[in-house]
């Protein structure tokens, strides 16, 4: 897997997995077009977790007068053209129809975070002290000929002891839990787009 070619050693990992009545394609190419503005508009929770940990930008932003304008649309290759304190990830690898990953590295701790500049080819790599490196990888594997495990994986990776215990602070506070909440979510909302596109079996 890409996860394992960016961050085969990590500290915390956590993974979400659904099973999708829908053709692999299919389930992939849902998962390509889910819009997360409309994840958070029908899951609430995801919502305002996401609302949350944006704020402090949203709030730098509108003191220096330069408010960020908010999307009305946000796919997965959307996040890839975005700046980090905009939602902004990086792709670290995209297999149609097996896995695309994304990365991240900076202080996530911090109420406004120090994002880390990184590209694919320094991520792996990257060790200056005090950091985070963090992998989203969602992918889709055939259980059947219309059925599809739809899984994601989040791995974090920190660059010393420093930043190792400031990130498992965060970590315990509920920022964990929350992770679990926005990543569940998003393949939930994928589970249904994916089934409502799958035609019908004849019987």
């Amino acid at each position: 897997m890409i996860v394992d070619d960016f961050l085969p050693a990590y500290d915390v990992s956590d993974g979400v997995a659904t099973v999708v009545e829908a053709d692999l394609a299919t389930t992939w190419n849902a998962l390509m077009n889910v819009d997360l503005i409309e994840v958070g508009r029908r899951r609430p929770l995801v919502g305002m977790l996401g609302a949350l940990r944006t704020l402090p930008d949203v709030v730098s932003h509108m003191l220096h007068g330069d408010p960020p304008a908010a999307p009305e649309h946000l796919r997965l290759r959307d996040m890839t053209s975005l700046p980090p304190d905009q939602g902004g990830w990086i792709l670290l690898g995209n297999r149609p129809g097996d896995e695309i990953a994304l990365g991240l590295a900076g202080k996530f701790w911090r109420p406004m975070i120090e994002f880390a500049s990184v590209t694919p080819q320094t991520f792996r790599d990257f060790a200056q002290p005090g950091y985070a490196k963090t992998i989203y990888s969602l992918s889709v594997r055939p259980l059947g000929e219309r059925q599809t495990l739809l899984s994601g994986m989040m791995r974090t990776a920190t660059t010393d002891e420093h930043a190792r215990r400031w990130f498992r602070r965060y970590w315990t506070i509920g920022i964990g839990s929350g992770a679990h909440v926005l990543v569940n979510g998003l393949l939930d909302v994928t589970r249904e787009m994916a089934e409502a596109r799958s035609p019908t079996p004849v019987s």
